[in-house]
């Protein structure tokens, strides 16, 4: 298995302002992404680049999403670690091919995205199938990290933060919360994804209390719904 089986290319380009974030957030990671493009400066003063990042949260809210922006604001390729070709079964394997991947995108100066992070980096004594297994992987981790080039950026994100390895937590620069939208986040949102359909398309119900992930889902199922029982009803009037 080569490193390119390792990792995902992702080439659909997001533009951050296409990104529905709470301000808190908008500013931490349009700061973030300033901090790259000023890199040499900020070094000649001996500060050091944040480069190091975790999302976390509810599902759905667009962790991947603000990953895929960040990494296309920067103009850096991004990888996304292949999880289901990552893990080995063999011992020593998963840590390898994890730091094959890390290489690569340190080499290429790349957004390295590592989705579902809890996976591979569980506190080392919540695992008691394979204790020995899981402390090397996060051992592991550890010092990827921690020597990660300033000039790429790391990018990891979770639903399920409170199972993480503290000292891996430690190693994050930035730590942005992804939470559920309220109803006027949700409103603008729904507002935006309707915008280009026609007037009688947009009459949806709107529901409240849910992801980003599953308004987009909902609004489109319905949109569909709309459009199909519009194009029956122009056939029908057409037959007769």
């Amino acid at each position: 298995m080569t490193v390119y089986d390792l990792i995902i290319k992702d080439k659909e380009p997001v533009l951050l302002e296409h990104v529905f974030l709470h301000e808190d957030n908008r500013r931490s990671i349009e700061l973030l992404i300033k901090e790259h493009y000023y890199v040499e400066a900020l070094q000649q003063y001996g500060l050091p680049v944040n480069n190091k990042v975790l999302l976390h949260g509810s599902s759905g809210c667009g962790k991947t999403t603000t990953a895929k922006a960040i990494a296309h604001a920067l103009g850096k390729p991004l990888f996304i670690l292949n999880l289901s070709n990552i893990i080995c079964a063999r011992i020593g394997e998963t840590s390898q091919n994890i730091k094959s991947v890390f290489d690569k995108a340190g080499r290429d100066n790349a957004v390295l995205f590592l989705d579902e992070f809890d996976q591979i980096g569980k506190a080392r004594e919540s695992d008691d199938r394979d204790v020995g297994e899981m402390r090397r992987l996060v051992n592991t981790l550890i010092q990827l990290i921690d020597y990660y080039p300033e000039k790429s950026l790391l990018i990891c994100a979770t639903n399920h933060a409170h199972i993480i390895d503290k000292a891996l937590l430690r190693r994050f620069q930035l730590n942005i919360p992804f939470e559920m939208p309220g109803a006027a986040e949700l409103n603008n949102y729904y507002d935006t994804l309707l915008a280009r359909f026609p007037e009688h398309m947009r009459h949806i119900r709107r529901k409240m209390d849910i992801s980003f992930a599953e308004a987009k889902d909902d609004v489109y199922t319905q949109v569909k719904a709309a459009l199909i029982a519009h194009l029956e009803a122009t056939a029908q009037n057409t037959t007769i």
